[in-house]
C-alpha cells in the first residue's frame, strides 16, 4: 500500500496537509464572513449535525473559527476537509484522542501516514479480538438455541431458560 493511499483511506485527500488554510477559518474579517460557512452549512456539507461541529470545536479537533460581528461562527472551506478527515477516522474506529494526534501531525504539513499506519494496525488487532469474542458468543448462543426443547414448554422458572431436565439440572 502506498503512502498516498493510506491517507486517502482516512481523508480522501492527498498528504498535502499544508495546502490551503490549515486553521480551517478561511481567512479573517469580512472576507471570511463573505466566503465562509456557518455551522449549519458546514454540518450539511459533511453530513453531520451542527451540534457535532460545535462538539468537535470544543474537543479541539476543529480550530476556533472566525466570528461575525453578531457572534456567528464562520468556517473556511478547509474545515470541510478537516471534518471529512475526522469522520473517516471515526469510521475506522479511531478514538477522538487518536484523531487529534493525527490532526496535530497533519497541521504541521507533514503527511500523517506513519502514525496512521500504527493506529490502524492497533485497531486491526482490536477488531480481531472483538471478532473472536463475537464468534465465541455466537457459538454459545447457537448451542443454547439447539438445546431448547421443541415441544411445548412448561411455564418458566425465574432466572432459567428451561425447566430442569430429568437429571435435576
Amino acid at each position: 500500500m502506498t503512502t498516498g493511499t493510506r491517507v486517502e483511506i482516512l481523508d480522501r485527500t492527498s498528504c498535502a496537509a499544508g495546502a490551503g488554510d490549515a486553521s480551517g477559518t478561511g481567512g479573517s474579517g469580512a472576507a471570511a464572513e463573505r466566503n465562509g460557512l456557518r455551522v449549519a452549512a458546514l454540518a450539511a456539507a459533511v453530513g453531520v449535525s451542527p451540534d457535532t461541529v460545535r462538539y468537535y470545536e470544543r474537543a479541539g479537533l476543529l480550530h476556533p473559527p472566525e466570528r461575525t460581528p453578531t457572534g456567528y461562527r464562520v468556517y473556511g472551506t478547509a474545515a470541510v476537509d478537516r471534518l471529512r478527515f475526522i469522520r473517516g477516522c471515526q469510521r475506522l474506529g479511531l478514538r477522538l484522542r487518536e484523531i487529534a494526534d493525527l490532526l496535530a501531525v497533519r497541521d504541521t504539513g507533514v503527511c500523517p501516514c506513519e502514525p496512521a499506519e500504527q493506529l490502524l494496525r492497533r485497531r486491526i488487532a482490536e477488531v480481531d479480538v472483538e471478532l473472536a469474542r463475537l464468534t465465541a458468543l455466537r457459538a454459545e448462543m447457537a448451542e443454547m438455541a439447539e438445546k431448547l426443547p421443541t415441544a411445548a414448554c412448561p411455564p418458566p422458572e425465574p432466572g432459567r431458560w428451561c425447566p430442569p431436565d430429568g437429571d435435576g439440572r
